[in-house]
């Protein structure tokens, strides 16, 4: 007779523990696969490599060297929290074929959004955010505009499309 009550289960639970645990496991390892993707994801869209672009000072400085030159600028409004802006470091501005195409027929002026010293510029182009790019001549006349993160093939095009000379090199 003690054999058949050692074999009741003490309680009507018995069968949720093994259910319960796999849930639970069910959960921590979504959560975990979660926070995983989501760092990756984070540390991906702020990563930005540096590059070889021949970047001017400032814009002072690139209207002084434009007018030695006689190249066109390239304006790249950008700011330090701007995700697309660090895909197109990471896209663009990295990209081996870009670098020589810019430093051989461009003055390449990265504008910072937040810097106090640059309203001017960001006023007299009516730039309201990044990001943005402006190729403008060395008189400072706007040449093309592109509002929004841009991949190299638009980027290209861009600087095709503002200096024909630039074609040769594609």
């Amino acid at each position: 007779m003690n054999e058949s009550l050692s074999q009741v289960p003490l309680s009507g639970n018995s069968e949720s523990a093994p259910g319960r645990k796999r849930i639970f496991h069910f959960w921590r390892c979504f959560w975990l696969t979660f926070l995983v993707v989501s760092l990756a994801f984070a540390w991906y869209s702020y990563y930005a490599p540096s590059n070889s672009i021949a970047w001017a000072d400032n814009y002072a400085a690139a209207e002084r060297q434009a007018a030695k030159t006689g190249k066109p600028i390239i304006l790249c409004f950008t700011g330090q929290w701007c995700v697309p802006c660090r895909i197109m470091k990471r896209q663009v501005w990295a990209d081996e074929q870009v670098t020589a195409m810019v430093n051989a027929r461009f003055i390449p002026v990265a504008i910072d959004v937040d810097d106090p010293e640059n309203a001017t510029v960001m006023s007299r182009y009516k730039v309201s955010g990044p990001p943005v790019t402006i190729v403008i001549d060395p008189q400072g006349e706007v040449l093309q505009w592109r509002t929004g993160g841009i991949g190299k093939p638009e980027f290209l095009e861009l600087i095709q499309a503002s200096n024909p000379s630039a074609a040769k090199d594609l």
